[in-house]
């Protein structure tokens, strides 16, 4: 639905165009977001982070896992010998273990997806701003977001893709070294 309204609206949009303000160009360029994001300096660090992140997280979920597993399989073994409010001690333990080992997963997927979320957000604010840029610059019309494909035809120049990874990979390392410039002259 909301791709048929994207295309609607851009057709509308070219047509009016068009007929309103024929002596008037219309520059339209596109851009894909998700391959800038994925693909920025900032993108790919924030990637490696994550995963960093992740691998970190699942090492603590593997080790809780193994603390669960190495309990039951006590239980099991000790089940015959164990009078039963010995065993019953056993497994409201194993109960509790689980319970924390459950919370732990599911605080990790949290903490995960808040990160990402955080990443992703300052990521997409740079973006926008260098898409604001280029499109006032260039003299864009328009700058649409080829989002899963929508776009089904354009001439490659109207791809602004590569260009709005550079700029703002560059802006980011020119902000970067104005704040270490910065750093350093206050030593």
């Amino acid at each position: 639905m909301r791709k048929t309204a994207l295309l609607l609206l851009v057709a509308l949009f070219m047509f009016t165009a068009q007929q309103v303000y024929a002596a008037e160009t219309v520059k339209i360029g596109f851009v894909d977001l998700i391959k800038a994001l994925n693909e920025s300096d900032s993108g790919k660090k924030a990637k490696a982070d994550l995963e960093i992140m992740i691998k970190t997280k699942q090492t603590s979920i593997d080790e809780k896992g193994k603390e669960i597993e190495k309990l039951k399989s006590d239980l099991e073994k000790q089940s015959s010998v164990l009078s039963s409010e010995a065993r019953k001690t056993k497994e409201d333990e194993l109960e509790k273990m689980i319970r924390e080992y459950q919370r732990v997963v599911t605080d990790s997927q949290n903490d995960i997806k808040k990160k990402e979320s955080e990443f992703t957000g300052e990521i997409l604010k740079g973006l926008r701003q260098v898409i604001e840029k280029i499109g006032q610059d260039g003299g864009y019309t328009m700058i649409i977001e080829n989002a899963e494909g929508i776009i089904l035809y354009a001439k490659p120049d109207q791809n602004l893709t590569e260009q709005v990874i550079k700029k703002y990979n560059e802006s980011k390392s020119t902000a970067k070294e104005t704040k270490e410039t910065k750093g350093k002259g206050k030593k």
